[in-house]
């Protein structure tokens, strides 16, 4: 099968007429409006018309023929320049429709473009699957092998184009366009003055212009443009601004610095796009329950690659450890009363780095939007000019009742969770939920406040929580000192005052907590956490995580303490 041609068709003004009632029907119809094209829809009110296409019928006022198709159609619904034969034809019936194979037949012989959905054998073209960023269009086709194949490579290019590249496109098109209106602006106003001669000396009398040097300098622009869309990487030109476009047209315009502009002193110096590419950023990534093991890759290649970390006071030291000896840490020193100023001051920090073109990595316990306040630092920095990268982590809301061995849900006996928080903005106690025998509630950030929280449950005034559900309270999930008090709520905080208190921790509380772990007592305590050891004995007690340390550290170096305790090898740290 020879390959198709593939082109680039102004489809302005065009009559395109659209075969049935399904909802290709409807994306053909939206397709042909973006492209200025003129839809008409052909077929039966059968009651059974797609809501998508009937919905774009209304509201672009699409032309529907109520009717089956006719041969006439085809040349007498058209344009009138082109004597009303009709531009194309799309059959959205199929390949086993006898209708469209007469359709493609009738056209083939009026020599009209037709496309019958599923059948590559009825059309003369095929739709590509395109990308659209202003006057940039990438198209993929599988000549009719496969749309779906052809949507995700069409996809996965677009993934890898730099963000920009259309208004690039755009700036650089602006630019070929107007070196060429100043070049033929030049040569009518050269022989002009050629015409002039006569009436008295122009005003480049004196100035020695040969029709070489004119085109040489003509030449020079173009093939100067040519190579820097040729050979510069595509994130350098998705660089170029409005501004850098001015100053080349301005540039061009005076004759005197035109040329040696070009070959002098670059018109855009590489370096300074390559460093607006460069320019600071702000990450904002989960640094899970605690456990090294349960980072994402994604947050593991941020904390390698940052250049500075400001980090929640609650993010352990494992995962601390991680971090590169070259890496300057900032901890939060968040304390009762002291949060919001903490909070301002690593914003303060993360944007003073961002401004000198650092990459700076929001460390935060959990996830970002569990409570994390990471939507108010988007938001902050965003209004500072900066758009934040979030990365997601795994939250303790979930993974800690995991580790405990308590189901977040279980098939006839809790059928939903709900996380909620235990503090409420400025220390206010937060509503609390009402009982359903079905439901799992984890309480985030809750056992400072236990004895508040467990009387707002049980003496609800509507669907009190009884006495006897049971209830888990869970301390530093993943980390080596973590512990599980099994409990009711009638019990949990005589057991927390006997036991005391070890943060960060959550309560669980549901039927749940009982479907594999029973408290015969009133509390059960169970200290250490074995949860993934299974890998160490997998991988003959080598963690990869260890090797991933050890590769971070120079050998000779000797390990310090940081001010709160946490022993890390040679990585500055300020608190």
């Amino acid at each position: 099968m020879a390959p198709a041609l593939l082109t680039a068709l102004d489809s302005t003004s065009h009559v395109h007429i659209i075969v049935g009632s399904n909802p290709l029907a409807g994306a053909r119809c939206s397709r042909s409006i973006e492209v200025g094209a003129t839809p008409i829809v052909i077929a039966p009110n059968t009651g059974n018309v797609h809501y998508g296409l009937a919905k774009r019928i209304e509201e672009h006022g699409i032309r529907w023929l109520q009717r089956d198709f006719a041969d006439d159609d085809l040349k007498t619904l058209g344009r009138e320049e082109v004597e009303h034969v009709v531009d194309a034809v799309f059959v959205t019936s199929g390949a086993r429709s006898a209708l469209a194979q007469r359709i493609s037949t009738l056209c083939r012989r009026l020599r009209i473009p037709v496309n019958v959905a599923d059948a590559p054998n009825l059309c003369t073209f095929t739709l590509l699957s395109t990308h659209n960023a202003g006057p940039l269009q990438v198209g993929v086709t599988t000549s009719g092998k496969g749309c779906k194949l052809a949507s995700r490579i069409k996809r996965e290019i677009a993934a890898t184009l730099p963000v920009g590249l259309g208004d690039a496109v755009e700036r650089l098109g602006t630019v070929r366009r107007r070196i060429w209106e100043q070049d033929h602006a030049a040569e009518a106003a050269t022989e002009l003055e050629a015409e002039d001669e006569e009436t008295g000396q122009s005003a480049a009398f004196n100035k020695l212009v040969t029709p070489t040097d004119a085109e040489a300098a003509r030449a020079r622009r173009m093939r100067w443009l040519a190579q820097i869309c040729e050979y510069w990487p595509l994130r350098r030109l998705a660089a170029i601004t409005d501004g850098d476009v001015d100053a080349i047209l301005k540039a061009y315009s005076q004759e005197s610095t035109g040329i040696t502009s070009v070959d002098a002193k670059p018109l855009l110096n590489p370096a300074t796009l390559d460093a607006r590419r460069s320019c600071g950023r702000i990450i904002l990534a989960g640094s899970g329950p605690g456990h090294p093991d349960l980072l994402t890759t994604a947050t593991l290649k941020a904390i390698r690659s940052a250049d500075l970390i400001l980090a929640d006071k609650l993010v352990p030291a494992p995962v601390l450890e991680l971090v590169p000896r070259r890496t300057p840490v900032q901890i939060a020193r968040k304390f009762p009363g002291n949060a919001d100023a903490a909070q301002d001051e690593l914003h303060r920090i993360g944007l003073e780095a961002m401004k000198e073109g650092k990459t700076v990595l929001r460390l935060k316990q959990g996830d970002p939007y569990l409570y994390g306040r990471g939507a108010e630092e988007v938001e902050y920095f965003r209004n500072h000019g900066y758009e934040a990268t979030v990365l997601p982590g795994i939250t303790s809301s979930l993974s800690a009742p995991l580790f405990a061995k308590i189901p977040a849900t279980h098939r006839s006996v809790s059928d939903q969770i709900l996380i909620c928080t235990g503090t409420g903005r400025k220390g206010a106690a937060p509503d609390p939920p009402a009982f359903l025998p079905n439901q799992t509630v984890v309480f985030l950030m809750a056992l400072h406040r236990l004895k508040e929280l467990v009387s707002s449950l049980t003496e609800r005034k509507s669907d009190p929580y009884p006495s006897s559900t049971p209830c888990a309270v869970i301390e530093r999930a993943s980390c080596p000192d973590q512990r599980i008090i099994r409990t009711t709520l009638e019990h949990v905080n005589a057991a927390v005052d006997e036991e005391g208190s070890r943060p960060p921790g959550l309560l669980v509380v549901g039927a749940v907590c009982e479907v594999l772990q029973k408290a015969p007592q009133k509390w059960v305590v169970e200290d250490g956490f074995q949860g993934l050891d299974v890998l160490n004995d997998l991988s003959e007690g080598a963690n990869g995580l260890d090797v991933l340390r050890d590769s971070l550290v120079t050998p000779g170096l000797e390990e310090s303490a940081d001010p709160i305790g946490h022993s890390r090898s040679a990585v500055a740290v300020t608190v």
